[in-house]
């Protein structure tokens, strides 16, 4: 499995071309939850000043999503970002601060960001979430941030996720935990339902 990162740290990263052209920074992620898979990015220029392109760039044209820079092959891959947008929303419109059920109706928390998997990849392998108080107990200024991996099943209906109760039963409290979890290896990972 590549490394896994969370949607938000892709902010800003460079996009660069493999001939070592920066192209522009990005400015989101765009992402089909359901179909869990990044579907493209919407970008901004690269000066300080810099406000959105017109154009956006489609998981397609991405050659690599890596730790420090989205890779290219060239300009050309670049599209009118609204015909890439016009199925799919980008991630903070979408997802972000969206409810996450269980098929049995347990609220589980809110959404946070989304974890994807970098490299060729691009799926969309879980969630970080803010949990209920019903999920991970205790007091609501100490509620825990956690990991939950999406499953096999994923619904996503108006602003709610709905994860299969297997999804949920284990939780990371960290992204190595969650690459650990998601990866099958033994991890510090722990179990969160009964």
């Amino acid at each position: 499995m590549n490394e896994l990162m969370a949607a938000r740290s892709i902010t800003t990263r460079p996009v660069v071309t493999l001939g070592g052209d920066a192209v522009a920074h990005v400015k989101d992620t765009v992402c089909d939850a359901a179909a869990s898979r990044i579907t493209g990015f919407t970008l901004t220029g690269r000066g300080l000043l810099s406000g959105p392109l017109k154009e956006g760039l489609p998981w397609a044209a991405v050659s690599a999503l890596g730790h420090d820079a989205v890779m290219i092959r060239d300009r050309r891959g670049l599209v009118n970002v609204a015909a890439m947008t016009a199925r799919q929303q980008p991630l903070r419109a979408r997802l972000l601060g969206a409810r996450v059920l269980t098929e049995a109706g347990a609220e589980v928390g809110t959404v946070l960001d989304v974890v994807v998997e970098g490299g060729t990849a691009g799926r969309v392998v879980g969630f970080r979430v803010a949990a209920s108080r019903r999920f991970v107990p205790g007091p609501a200024r100490h509620r825990r941030r956690v990991y939950v991996p999406r499953g096999g099943t994923l619904s996503v209906t108006g602003r709610a996720l709905v994860l299969p109760e297997d999804a949920v039963r284990h939780v990371a409290d960290d992204l190595p935990g969650f690459s650990s979890l998601v990866g099958g290896v033994p991890g510090p990972w722990r179990g969160s339902l009964p």
